[in-house]
């Protein structure tokens, strides 16, 4: 008699899982050793130029001049602390409340709209809303802002732009956490008299706060790093911003505009403010873990 051997099998399904176990656990460290290559080349190559520069010069000096080899960036810093903070302030709440909207009050009629527009915009291209924001946005803030010096292009303008532009990772993250959140949460709060407002936002809201954060950090990281929107819009003065009406740089901007072109120490500045951007975004994720902490252990 002839048949397959169950032990046979077993082997060789043990086999095929330590293979998988193996290749999975390759595919996730090379994701730990792109980082720390990233790491290495911006470290191995800023760190240099901002102690060449000086450390007090490069990081609170308000003049760069190139031509001169005068390399401060703290206007730079100042312009991306500003517009990331004002597309914090656009994004946020329209993002969480649209969130909140569309998984726990919206018809089906209506959500057959608005979540594909909602996905639609996440698929746009930067080039695209820095061009609406150049047509659209630029003239209105000029119109609006005229008594007060503003000319359109402004930390205003940039920070509503990027506002818009990371709604949809918001949404999406914020939505899929309220959805996770299990029913049995609301039918309880609906039992103890709590009315259907209340328990969305006192219950099933503060239950998905995990998601949210990660959805809120998703989105900044996108305002943080964003270039071309920015660079039309924002005014690209290397000058510290005396208002969110005047124009701004931010550090991303500062290096797509003069890496095309820049050599010797020029270039190791450059790279020296990719440095400071990382770091600064690193804050910015240990800020939001921080309040996540504080919210997981007040809830």
């Amino acid at each position: 008699m002839t048949g397959d051997n169950p032990l046979r099998g077993s082997g060789a399904a043990a086999v095929r899982e330590s293979i998988a176990k193996y290749v999975f656990m390759l595919l996730a460290s090379m994701s730990i050793f792109l980082v720390i290559l990233i790491c290495y080349f911006l470290f191995s190559n800023g760190i240099p130029a901002i102690l060449k520069i000086g450390v007090k010069q490069f990081l609170t000096g308000t003049v760069w001049k190139p031509k001169n080899e005068i390399f401060g960036i703290l206007p730079m810093i100042v312009g991306s602390v500003y517009v990331t903070l004002g597309s914090i302030l656009v994004g946020v709440p329209i993002g969480i409340l649209t969130a909140v909207y569309l998984s726990k009050f919206c018809s089906k009629r209506v959500y057959k709209i608005i979540n594909p527009a909602v996905e639609l915009l996440a698929g746009i291209p930067s080039v695209v809303y820095g061009f609406f924001g150049l047509v659209v946005i630029v003239p209105v803030i000029a119109v609006l802002t005229r008594p007060f010096g503003g000319k359109g292009k402004s930390i205003l303008t940039a920070s509503i732009l990027l506002g818009i532009m990371i709604l949809p990772t918001i949404i999406s993250c914020a939505k899929a956490a309220i959805d996770a959140v299990p029913e049995s949460y609301y039918e309880g709060s609906l039992a103890l008299g709590a009315t259907h407002e209340r328990s969305i936002f006192h219950v099933m809201v503060p239950a998905a706060r995990s998601g949210i954060f990660a959805g809120i950090v998703l989105g900044v990281g996108r305002a943080i790093g964003e270039t071309m929107a920015v660079i039309m819009i924002a005014g690209n003065q290397p000058r510290m911003p005396k208002g969110i009406f005047q124009g701004t740089r931010t550090m991303t901007a500062n290096i797509v505009l003069e890496m095309g072109y820049a050599v010797g120490l020029h270039r190791e500045a450059l790279i020296a403010t990719g440095v400071v951007l990382f770091i600064f975004l690193l804050c910015i994720n240990l800020i939001f873990s921080f309040i996540k902490h504080k919210s997981e252990s007040k809830y």
